[in-house]
């Protein structure tokens, strides 16, 4: 009797058991099962693999969005609040839930319910939020017909039952929009119902063929005329078995059949019955119901990495965008009030934060905007989990955009050439007399260096002037300033002269070469040393005079220096590290050709008045000699500062002819 009600559970799908939410599970599907069309909203999120997936998909990309708190300080600027009553609990809403925990749970019962419910509850050590299943509203009481409950009933299905009774005040109602009630939602599933219903009679179907239709896959045919005795059919059955079947020795191989015999093949497609487009049908079904693209989740028909990329971006405006508005809404409105938040604070989603691409794409994107690096090395270093090191806190521009003319560190240079012009090999070629290697100081460079000289002009101005206005007579640090300027003229010179010396050889189109900067670095030293003390010099006399003159203020000597003699200071000495540059670069050419090389100056009428520079346009030298006027190239430092202020003469270089 017991194997025969045992048979008869299995056939019905009878079951005592007890679902999660406390309702009898009354429904089996390998037998004569309830309808679907009864099942549960639950129910369905259990069975239904689509839909688990579509709202799974939504929660947890919306749960790992923070949901951060700022305080609008204008309405051009805000500022993040990281403690306070709404972050703090936000951050941690219970003693068992994280932030991401508590999202997810919100996000899965409007999709499944559309509707969520949090319990703001007053404890002994503060305020808490308590995520409430939508199943556990059982009732609601009070309230008008255009207003909501007075009071809220939430029933957890244990044994026994447990009721407890909620001020509507303490409630945070989340819900869409229903046709009959302004203050409750309607589940998406019933849209789905039909759909739904359909793949599980799919299912159903598919697990009779498995439980319940043959397994033949090949037959032997023999002709009808043909004649066989029970022996021989035995016989050859049993060969067939112990050689080609299953197990045997032969299986895998070719069979040779007797006379008239045919292998035929029978069985059915799953392309004939359809099953694959009709559960590609239900997933873009219920995709559409929840505004989410089929192809987000798993469907790849169409799919390329162009769209995905789209498709993720449209994810956070289209598809989960306005669900976030009407979240923050919701807690703005009524849980900040609720948590007594200032009236400037609110809480948004960083949806900025899914939206501004991967790493590399961010990248890209800000140093094209800013023209330059925008990361320091020790925070680089940071986002691998090592530690800082010691020069780590500056922001280094790369040669290319310091002295190389280019706008971005990820330009090549090739930008600059002509589309038109003729291509040549890439192969190194020898220095042929008459070509002439001649740099020019460049745009980019000079700007680099009056960047440098107004920073130091303003840092100075800063720190002078305060005490020439308290009567210190101390107010000029002479040793200070000079190390200070000379230490960040001396970085910069050695990379411009690196870069300079490099293109001189490389880019005109001869073997590749490097130019080891220890080569000058000392002298390069000096070079900046020398040019720091003229331009401090020439400051603290200005300084000077302008205590000695009551017609002249302090500030305006500095006025002076961040305006015109930034501009001068950075041309020559622009002019300068060019020069050593390419002179460097040309010796090292020199040595490697075994050739001879000659120096020409090249006077600049319109940025150098000087009759002596004028004078010596087109003379020539050797590269270890001197010029006429004692100089190796212009912006020499033996010329002193009357010889090299305001000089734009350049040096080019040509072989021996």
């Amino acid at each position: 009797m017991s194997g025969l009600l045992d048979w008869w559970r299995r056939v019905v799908g009878r079951s005592d058991a007890i679902a999660p939410n406390g309702q009898p599970v009354t429904y089996q599907w390998h037998g004569l099962d309830m309808d679907p069309m009864d099942l549960s909203a639950e129910d369905l999120y259990r069975q239904q693999p689509y839909l688990r997936m579509v709202i799974s998909f939504v929660s947890r990309n919306i749960a790992q969005i923070g949901l951060n708190t700022y305080e609008r300080v204008s309405d051009t600027d805000r500022k993040r609040v990281r403690d306070g009553a709404v972050a703090g609990l936000l951050g941690k809403p219970n003693d068992s839930m994280t932030q991401y925990e508590l999202v997810e749970a919100l996000i899965s019962n409007l999709m499944l319910h559309d509707e969520a419910f949090w319990w703001v509850r007053d404890t002994p050590e503060g305020k808490r939020i308590e995520s409430v299943p939508a199943t556990w509203v059982t009732a609601k009481k009070g309230g008008g017909v255009f207003s909501g409950p007075k009071t809220y009933v939430f029933t957890r299905h244990d044994k026994p039952k447990q009721n407890v009774e909620v001020p509507a005040e303490e409630v945070l109602h989340f819900h869409g929009w229903n046709p009959d009630d302004l203050h409750t939602g309607l589940t998406p599933v019933e849209a789905l119902q039909a759909t739904l219903k359909e793949q599980i009679e799919a299912a159903k179907y598919r697990q009779q063929l498995w439980k319940n239709g043959g397994r033949v896959g090949t037959y032997i045919s023999r002709p009808m005329d043909a004649t066989w005795s029970q022996e021989a059919r035995g016989r050859f059955k049993e060969d067939w078995s112990d050689k080609w079947a299953g197990s045997g020795s032969q299986a895998g191989g070719t069979p040779i059949l007797e006379d008239g015999m045919e292998m035929r093949r029978i069985g059915f497609s799953a392309h004939e019955e359809e099953f694959i487009e009709a559960s590609k049908l239900s997933l873009n079904t219920v995709a559409g119901v929840y505004h989410v693209n089929p192809t987000m989740v798993g469907q790849m028909d169409n799919a390329n990495y162009a769209n995905v990329r789209e498709f993720r971006k449209m994810l956070y405006g289209e598809t989960l965008g306005p669900l976030l508005v009407m979240i923050e809404d919701r807690i703005n409105t009524f849980l900040l009030p609720m948590l007594g938040a200032s009236d400037g604070q609110y809480v948004e989603f960083n949806i900025e934060e899914k939206l501004r691409g991967n790493f590399e794409e961010q990248t890209t994107a800000l140093q094209s905007s800013v023209g330059r690096p925008w990361m320091k090395v020790n925070e680089a270093r940071a986002l691998q989990n090592l530690p800082a090191v010691e020069g780590g806190d500056e922001i280094f521009v790369p040669l290319n955009v310091a002295s190389g003319d280019q706008a971005s560190p990820n330009d090549s240079g090739t930008q600059n050439e002509d589309p038109n012009a003729e291509s040549h090999d890439d192969e190194p070629k020898a220095y042929q007399p008459g070509t002439e290697l001649h740099f020019k100081a460049t745009p980019a460079l000079i700007a680099k260096i009056a960047e440098l000289l107004r920073k130091f002009f303003g840092r100075q101005r800063d720190a002078v002037l305060p005490k020439i206005a308290a009567g210190d007579d101390d107010w000029w640090d002479d040793e200070r300033w000079k190390r200070e300027l000379a230490n960040d003229l001396k970085l910069l010179s050695v990379s411009a002269v690196q870069q300079q010396a490099t293109e001189t050889i490389v880019d005109k189109g001869f073997a590749p070469w490097a130019y080891n900067p220890k080569r000058t670095e000392a002298f390069l030293t000096a070079v900046a040393e020398t040019r720091s003390r003229w331009i401090n010099d020439a400051t603290h006399e200005a300084l000077q005079a302008a205590l000695s003159d009551e017609d002249v203020e302090p500030a305006d000597v500095f006025e002076k220096a961040l305006e015109s003699r930034v501009e001068s200071s950075a041309a020559t000495y622009a002019t300068t590290l060019s020069s050593i540059g390419t002179t460097e670069g040309a010796k090292a050419l020199e040595d490697d050709e075994g050739i001879t090389l000659w120096k020409v100056w090249e006077h600049n009428p319109s940025g150098d008045p000087r009759h002596k520079h004028q004078a010596m346009d087109g003379e020539r030298v050797k590269l270890d000699d001197r010029f006429s006027n004692g100089a190796q190239w212009p912006g020499d430092p033996v010329l002193g500062p009357e010889g090299t202020m305001n000089c734009k003469c350049d040096v080019s270089v040509e072989a021996d002819y």
